[in-house]
């Protein structure tokens, strides 16, 4: 593993120092100035993330495709046995009959109605598959909005009373907030800890599969040092627009990305909070998270707690790692662009305050990377930024026609250095679409992938349509993120409560509320190079178009016409719409027997949560579990 790391190292530092250099080349044909030099810091500060990305992605699609043992290569676990072919390659045996293992979820203020549904979902395929020991169901709610926490208990006492086991089924009410969902999961193991070996933690939108469940368990009683195992989420099928593109990048560009980031970081991997399984015992003698020191945003409870959860355990002496195969796990993603900037800005201040974590001496190297990179992935928005902006003030005091020279200052570079630059341009581009380049080539490549995204025509279509959505997307996020961290700085925050996740309407006023910093900002840039560059407006086009359309783009995306006519002839389709495995059918088909219950669906959706209201009913606390 140690020699893994060098190589992986040495291919990042590399890279970046030979992408620095290049790009030192272009800044310096006229001569060092100030500017030149923050530039080339800025740009440079941009270069780790993404080279990182590079790196995962070619070892990952190189060791799918060229390594027959490649899952071996990449999880060398005991009772992973893997398959030469097919989309299953994990035989699911049952699980030690000794071990026993909570599957919890916890909410706050989240539409009931999905909860139990997902919930019910799950119990159902672990019955399918002859599995009815073993198992209990936690629903741990922290909803405060008197009309939710009536709702959650209806449909629970709904869901208990037709369950063949329900026994097994619990449902916990804390009569408030405290520490947020890290004091929910701390609490549920202070009373049922004991009595489980591993937590299986689901989030409101999550879903798995009995199968992916039982290979989870059995991998655990096989690795007593195994502290957390995550597996890799996608999508459900969705009918939002936006959330349908989004996924089906994400879907084939996490595939590469992850095997190639498990190839290296092994023992060491990512938690990402749910769809994970976590062994209790460690997880509660050696993962209670403490209060950061100051007030928030900054300071106080740890908000993104998952990823520091990780490296507790690892600095334990246990390992944790990822399983990086389309096997069963799936969430919900948001179903606007509005939704998705939000979702993100919250984890955003999540990951800021790991900078008064980096210090502790507790960390081993590896945990302490996953904490960086963490910091490194919404840094690196506003060095790219202050990057392109400084760019943009030195092109505007030239103010020379490319075609006869590039302008820097007072000094001209020629067309070879143009050339180069552009050059340049197209190698970044190539290297931060990398990953999902890799996932695109990863289905060509394969006759059966192919198949199961409904041949390779609709697998370019769908990546080209999804390659100009991210290039839209980018740039507004990044906006987003920077104008966000300049904010936590004067105690900027942003409230963490429930997602929204049902298809919605965005309102113009509602996209314009939002997104006029990035509207402005392309309207102030495009003006200023069309007045002192015209020449430049041709190249700068992509990403001023980005914020410039950054309202009819969330409005146009958020559509629920759009989203029907790309469910309808499967556009950016995933391949459980093709070929729909059982967990998603008795999802679909619960969703179709439940009628709608509570408040009418409005602009916010179903059951959309009200903020400030007071305490619901008593808490809901059942006997200990037995099986």
């Amino acid at each position: 593993m140690a020699r893994r790391r060098f190589v992986f190292l040495a291919l990042v530092v590399g890279t970046c120092c030979a992408l620095t250099a290049w790009m030192a080349s272009l800044l310096g044909r006229d001569g060092f100035d100030l500017l030149d030099v923050v530039m080339l810091a800025f740009y440079a500060g941009t270069l780790p993330w993404v080279v990182i990305g590079l790196w995962n992605a070619m070892i990952g699609i190189a060791l799918i495709h060229l390594d027959r043992e490649w899952l071996r290569t990449v999880v060398p676990l005991s009772g992973l046995d893997e398959a030469r072919s097919g989309p299953s390659v994990i035989e699911s045996r049952p699980p030690s009959m000794a071990s026993r293992t909570a599957i919890v979820m916890p909410v706050f203020n989240e539409d009931p109605d999905r909860v139990v549904r997902h919930l019910a979902a799950v119990e159902a395929s672990l019955a399918s598959g002859g599995d009815t020991t073993g198992y209990a169901f936690f629903l741990l709610s922290d909803s405060n909005d008197p009309e939710i926490v009536a709702e959650e208990t209806r449909r629970f006492d709904a869901w208990r009373a037709a369950s063949a086991r329900p026994d097994r089924l619990h449902y916990r009410r804390r009569t408030d907030n405290a520490r947020q969902k890290v004091g929910n999961l701390e609490e549920f193991c202070e009373r049922w800890g004991d009595a489980f070996d591993y937590m299986l933690v689901l989030d409101a939108d999550s879903l798995m599969s009995g199968g992916a469940i039982r290979r989870l368990v059995r991998m655990m009683d096989a690795n007593p040092t195994l502290g957390i195992l995550q597996t890799l989420i996608v999508g459900l099928p969705a009918k939002s627009g936006f959330a349908r593109v989004f996924q089906f990048g994400m879907r084939h560009g996490m595939r590469a990305y992850t095997t190639g980031s498990a190839w290296w970081q092994g023992d060491s991997g990512p938690y990402w909070g749910h769809n994970a399984i976590l062994r209790l015992l460690p997880f509660r003698r050696h993962c209670r998270l403490p209060r950061l020191a100051g007030s928030p945003p900054l300071g106080g409870e740890i908000l993104s707690h998952d990823q520091v959860e990780a490296s507790m355990m690892r600095a334990a002496g246990y390992e944790v790692r990822v399983l990086p195969i389309e096997d069963g796990s799936y969430e919900e993603n948001p179903p606007s662009l509005l939704d998705f900037v939000k979702r993100d800005l919250r984890w955003c201040q999540g990951n800021m305050q790991y900078l008064s974590l980096l210090g502790w001496s507790v960390w081993r190297p590896l945990g302490r990377l996953q904490l960086a990179l963490a910091i490194l992935m919404y840094v690196s928005a506003p060095l790219w930024l202050g990057f392109i902006a400084l760019g943009m003030v030195r092109v505007i005091a030239g103010g020379v026609d490319p075609a006869n020279g590039l302008a820097f200052g007072q000094g001209v570079v020629d067309g070879v250095a143009w050339s180069e630059g552009v050059a340049l341009f197209a190698t970044m581009m190539t290297i931060t679409f990398a990953p999902k380049i890799a996932g695109v080539l990863d289905i060509l490549l394969s006759s059966a992938k192919r198949m199961r995204y409904g041949g390779g025509r609709r697998v370019a279509a769908g990546a080209t349509l999804e390659l100009l959505f991210g290039m839209l997307l980018a740039p507004v996020v990044a906006v987003a993120q920077t104008s966000f961290i300049a904010g936590l700085a004067f105690g900027q925050r942003i409230t963490w409560g429930a997602q929204m996740r049902d298809v919605r309407v965005v309102t113009w006023r509602q996209a314009i509320t939002v997104l006029w910093p990035q509207a402005l900002l392309g309207l102030v840039a495009a003006t200023a190079l069309a007045l002192q560059a015209p020449a430049f407006l041709p190249w700068a086009a992509l990403l001023l178009l980005a914020w410039l359309l950054a309202v009819p783009f969330a409005v146009l995306t958020a559509s629920p016409a759009v989203g029907a006519w790309l469910e309808r002839y499967r556009v950016c389709a995933v391949p459980e719409e093709f070929h729909r495995p059982a967990e998603i059918e008795t999802l679909r088909s619960r969703g179709r027997s439940l009628a709608p219950v509570g408040r009418s669906a409005g602009p916010g959706g179903p059951m959309a949560p009200s903020v400030g209201q007071g305490i619901g009913p008593s808490v809901v606390v059942p006997a200990r579990p037995q099986s």
